[in-house]
């Protein structure tokens, strides 16, 4: 077989050719990757934008600390502990002004019997209580209107069921001069019932 050789002019249009698409699939690759690289996630922007929100300092209050506080820590934190030492010595000043309080009055159920020692008039709270009960139910303005002394015109009235004349006359000095308040009307009753019966402890029924 004969051999065959290209004429000069096409060897070079041929490697021309050739070298053409190289190149192109060169810049294709190339594009391609450039491409690539620009689909890409840059890592410090995707960091940024997936970082957690920074948290804003707060004061005691729940409003947005102020710079400094912001800065070092050191107010806001010095507010908190403030504000807990308020609230304890606000306590502790209620505590105190109550428990004086206390101290400086006796006991409901005491005063009337404290009066009574200092009058001589004898009785005990069991006696007081036991005919408080039986008398008015503990209503200190219970009223009788049906008995002898109501249709006489002086109903009882009070804790222990009291007359005017009664009160009137057994009256202790340094309480109330009124037949329905309760320390006046115990007091009254305890002193008519001590000149009575010896005491109102020796009182079972009506008297």
């Amino acid at each position: 077989m004969p051999s065959f050789t290209l004429p000069r002019a096409a060897r070079i249009t041929r490697i021309t050719r050739t070298h053409k698409i190289a190149v192109a699939v060169l810049a294709a690759a190339g594009a391609t990757s450039g491409l690539a690289v620009t689909s890409a996630p840059d890592t410090a922007q995707a960091a940024s934008e997936h970082a957690p929100a920074a948290v804003k300092p707060v004061d005691a209050k729940g409003q947005p600390a102020k710079a400094d506080d912001a800065k070092t820590g050191r107010a806001v934190t010095a507010s908190v502990a403030d504000h807990v030492k308020v609230d304890s010595v606000a306590k502790q000043h209620s505590a105190k002004q109550a428990a004086s309080r206390s101290a400086e009055r006796p006991a409901v159920k005491d005063y009337p019997l404290s009066i009574m020692k200092d009058k001589g008039i004898p009785g005990s709270y069991e006696g007081l209580h036991r005919n408080i009960m039986r008398e008015s139910a503990g209503d200190p303005n219970a009223v009788n209107g049906w008995d002898v002394n109501a249709v006489n015109g002086t109903p009882s009235k009070g804790l222990l069921q009291v007359i005017q004349p009664t009160f009137d006359t057994y009256h202790v000095e340094g309480t109330p001069n009124k037949l329905t308040d309760p320390i006046a009307n115990i007091t009254a009753a305890a002193n008519y019932a001590a000149d009575r019966y010896g005491s109102i402890d020796n009182v079972d029924s009506a008297y």
